[in-house]
C-alpha cells in the first residue's frame, strides 16, 4: 500500500516539479498584496489584544487561509477528471487500491500547502514580521492542510458540475475566510455566531498558529478538534470512493 501511495503522489508530484517556478511566483502575488494592504496599510492604525504589531498578529491567519485554499484548489481538478475527461477510471482500473489513489493525491495537495506556506513565512520576514517557527507549528500547518485537501477530494468526487464547485467555494470557504480568526479575533463577533465560529476548523488552526507562533504554546481541544476533522473528513473519503467504484 506505500508503494501504491507513493505512485499516486509521485505522479503529482512530477507536474509540480515541472511547474516549480510558475507554482511560486503565482503563490506570491496573493501574500504580498495581504502584507502591504493589511499589515503595512491598515494594520499600522491597528492595536492588537497582546500589544503586538498586527503584522504579527495577521501572518498566522494568512498562513491558515493559504493552506486551507491550495490544498483545496490543488484537487479541484480532480473535479473535471472525473465528470469531463472520465479519466478517473483508469485510476479505479489500475493496480493500486483506489484508497491509496486518495491518500497519494491528499499528500500531493498538503505538500502544495506547505510550500505555498513556506513562501509566506519568508515573505512575512522580509517584511518584518516576528514569530517562531515550531514542531508543533509545522504539525498544526499539515493537520489544516490536511483538512482541506480531504475537503477538496470529498467535494470533487461528489459536486456535478463548475458551477457547484464555484458554489463550494462561495458558500463554504469565503466565509471561512473572512471570519475564521484569520484578520481578526472571532471573539468580536456576536456571541451566536462565536459559537459557530468556533466550530470550524480553521478557527482553530488559525488560534494555533498564532498562539505557538507568538511562543504561547497550543491548546490541546484546538489540536483534538483538528485531529477530528482530520479523521472525519477521510472516512468521508473513502466512503465517497466505495460509492464511486459501484
Amino acid at each position: 500500500m506505500i508503494f501504491d501511495i507513493y505512485t499516486a503522489f509521485w505522479r503529482d508530484w512530477v507536474v509540480l516539479r515541472h511547474r516549480m517556478i510558475k507554482f511560486i511566483l503565482s503563490r506570491m502575488v496573493a501574500p504580498i498584496l495581504y502584507l502591504v494592504a493589511f499589515g503595512w496599510g491598515l494594520g499600522r492604525h491597528i492595536h492588537t489584544p497582546g500589544g503586538g504589531s498586527y503584522l504579527d498578529f495577521l501572518v498566522p491567519g494568512i498562513l491558515a487561509l493559504n493552506s486551507m485554499n491550495i490544498s483545496f484548489n490543488s484537487l479541484a481538478s480532480l473535479h473535471g477528471e472525473r465528470i469531463y475527461h472520465k479519466s478517473i477510471e483508469e485510476y479505479f482500473v489500475s493496480p493500486i487500491s483506489p484508497l491509496s489513489f486518495a491518500i497519494g493525491k491528499i499528500l500531493a495537495a498538503v505538500l502544495r500547502g506547505l510550500i505555498s506556506s513556506s513562501i509566506i513565512v519568508v515573505l512575512s520576514y522580509l517584511f518584518g514580521a516576528d514569530f517562531t517557527i515550531m514542531p508543533l507549528f509545522v504539525f498544526v500547518l499539515i493537520l489544516n492542510c490536511a483538512i482541506f485537501a480531504e475537503i477538496g477530494f470529498f467535494a470533487a468526487m461528489t459536486i456535478t458540475s463548475y458551477e457547484d464547485m464555484g458554489r463550494f467555494n462561495t458558500y463554504i470557504l469565503m466565509p471561512m475566510s473572512f471570519l475564521c480568526g484569520t484578520f481578526f479575533s472571532p471573539e468580536r463577533l456576536p456571541v451566536v455566531f462565536c459559537y459557530f465560529i468556533q466550530a470550524l476548523p480553521l478557527t482553530h488552526a488559525s488560534l494555533l498558529l498564532r498562539s505557538i507562533g507568538g511562543g504561547h504554546g497550543g491548546s490541546l481541544i484546538s489540536v483534538g478538534v483538528l485531529l477530528f476533522y482530520t479523521a472525519a473528513c477521510f472516512y468521508l473519503c473513502a466512503r465517497v470512493l466505495k460509492k464511486a467504484q459501484e
